[in-house]
């Protein structure tokens, strides 16, 4: 399998998904099977197709005042938020090499996370009904993707520090009224970003048997 893995530190959302759609091209060519997008935003709200009116709470212009910009894209699902407390990641799989079953695909990027956190001895699952991982605190990581010509894009996101969690209150999460959590606030301790970011690129050669 052609896989090659993107480590591209802090960057903007847009630019990010600038390059998420040229490595879809590539692997819809053939160039590559398989390649992982790991990253950081600066703040930024996105709303999947989903997304409702009522889930962004503070008016675009004073978004665009406190320098949050919004994006409208074509993963599932409602809001989210981004920031530079959380790592994102962005596989960009061809399923056609792993298996042609999307609601498999999102039990295997939240499994990603569920393993992480146990390495750790967090206690993390999923719900019933609602995709990304939860904790008794919250919702950890929020997962959505977008898939065409069998081929994901977008993808989970994993809360790191505590002070990034109050932009959360921006918007209403996944289009609900509930409390998040990061690594931070489950454990009370510090987590640094390149130790997080190596054990979940490792998950995901573990899941996914890259």
């Amino acid at each position: 399998m052609k896989f090659k893995l993107f480590d591209l530190g802090k960057i903007e959302f847009k630019q990010a998904w600038q390059l998420q759609k040229w490595i879809f091209q590539e692997i819809k060519s053939g160039v590559l099977d398989a390649a992982l997008l790991v990253c950081r935003h600066d703040p930024v709200i996105t709303l999947g197709r989903l997304a409702a009116k009522t889930s962004v709470l503070v008016p675009r212009d004073e978004l665009e005042k406190r320098g949050i910009p919004v994006y409208a894209i074509e993963r599932g699902g409602d809001a989210t938020y981004h920031g530079p407390g959380q790592i994102t990641a962005y596989p960009i799989f061809n399923l056609s090499y792993f298996r042609k079953d999307v609601h498999f695909f999102l039990r295997q990027l939240e499994e990603v996370v569920i393993a992480l956190n146990n390495d750790l001895r967090i206690k993390s699952f999923r719900r019933p009904g609602f995709t990304g991982v939860w904790t008794d605190a919250g919702k950890i990581a929020s997962v959505g993707i977008a898939v065409k010509n069998w081929i994901t894009f977008h993808g989970v996101s994993l809360n790191i520090k505590a002070e990034d969690l109050e932009n959360f209150l921006l918007i209403r999460p996944c289009g609900m009224n509930i409390p998040m959590a990061s690594l931070e606030t489950v454990t009370a301790k510090r987590f640094e970003f390149d130790e997080v970011k190596e054990s979940l690129v490792g998950q995901f050669r573990s899941v996914f048997r890259l």
